[in-house]
């Protein structure tokens, strides 16, 4: 549900053929594409994912910017949170197009960055995962913050909508920030009733 690509600039190395066939020998069904700020793979993967045989997951990882998109003020606004969306449905694909275009075309600032105000306008369709250790939550959680943690939740949740958002607990046991993540989002997640993805 979390997949870089080569599309992914100075982040991802994987070529989509490459990911395409080691989803398939490991007998998964479905994949996500999600790069770094960009939808650019998105039809080179739809188009052989389906010809593997395995359901392409179109979605992105975004920015998010700690302000407005409009903010750019230094040593502030270079400071951004990573989400994971995912489409749901032809309505979410536009949905996230919009949202990734507006990162680029009015967020700009050193990365496409889009804000709260761009995910209540265009929510529909898209389920919404709480990102990686650089995401909001986590980096509350990191923080020691964990009524902020909670309340953000309760947030997405209300953007997003029951179903449509989901706590992200990744597996990287060499990034100590992943470790510490683990245990704090499944307690964060029995307290919320929010479920997780791995």
């Amino acid at each position: 549900l979390h997949t870089h690509s080569h599309y992914s600039l100075l982040d991802g190395l994987s070529k989509i053929d490459d990911l395409i066939k080691r989803a398939q020998d490991l007998g998964y069904r479905a994949l996500a594409l999600t790069d770094h700020g960009t939808m650019s793979g998105a039809i080179e993967f739809y188009k052989k994912a389906k010809k593997a045989g395995i359901k392409p997951i179109i979605g992105c990882e975004v920015y998010l910017a700690p302000r407005t998109r409009f903010d750019k003020t230094a040593k502030i606004d270079s400071k951004i949170y990573h989400l994971t969306l995912l489409v749901k449905d032809e309505k979410g694909y536009k949905n996230l197009i919009r949202l990734v275009s507006k990162g680029w075309l009015e967020g700009f600032y050193y990365k496409p960055r889009i804000d709260k105000e761009l995910l209540k306008e265009y929510s529909e369709g898209i389920i919404c995962l709480s990102g990686c250790p650089n995401g909001e939550i986590p980096k509350a959680l990191l923080s020691q913050n964990y009524d902020l943690a909670k309340k953000l939740v309760f947030e997405y949740l209300e953007i997003f909508g029951p179903g449509n958002f989901y706590l992200e607990v990744d597996y990287h046991p060499k990034i100590e920030d992943s470790r510490k993540l683990k245990s704090l989002l499944i307690k964060l997640s029995e307290e919320t009733k929010i479920p997780l993805v791995v």
